[in-house]
């Protein structure tokens, strides 16, 4: 399984009156690292968007565990949690730089047609894709 690994500076654009990282920042963090994993495997989400396919997310789940401060370092680690033929789930933590994990969380991607919206089958659509986000899960299932 791989696990990819983003590293983020903190802006100070990206925190609350708090001094701490706004939380909807984090969702963004996770889409960096999901495109990270994917170029990490060879893969390429842009020209999947240029065969006006898209993912989009259907599940998002964040746990915040410890707050993250502006000047600090934010590691996104990223691995595919499960797949099937209609879904993907990746899996993320956020660790600060002192290797504490700040964030946990998992997202459930589907593949539609940009056009129309209409799920496609991943497996159908993207074979070998597919068969490489099978070698690379951690999980033999989708809960």
């Amino acid at each position: 399984m791989h696990v990819s690994e983003h590293i983020i500076d903190i802006r100070y654009a990206e925190t609350d009156q708090m001094g701490v990282v706004y939380h909807a920042n984090y969702v963004i963090w996770l889409e960096l690292g999901r495109t990270k994993l994917i170029e990490d495997l060879g893969l390429s989400y842009i020209q999947m968007e240029q065969d006006g396919i898209v993912s989009p997310v259907l599940d998002l789940q964040v746990t915040y565990r410890k707050a993250m401060r502006y000047g600090e370092k934010a590691i996104v680690k990223t691995w595919i949690e499960a797949v099937n033929p209609l879904r993907v789930v990746y899996g993320y933590e956020i660790l600060n730089e002192k290797g504490e994990l700040c964030i946990t969380a998992s997202t459930t991607n589907i593949l539609v047609k940009k056009d129309t919206f209409r799920p496609v089958s991943f497996k159908k659509l993207y074979p070998d894709w597919y068969e490489i986000y099978v070698r690379e899960q951690k999980n033999e299932n989708i809960n």
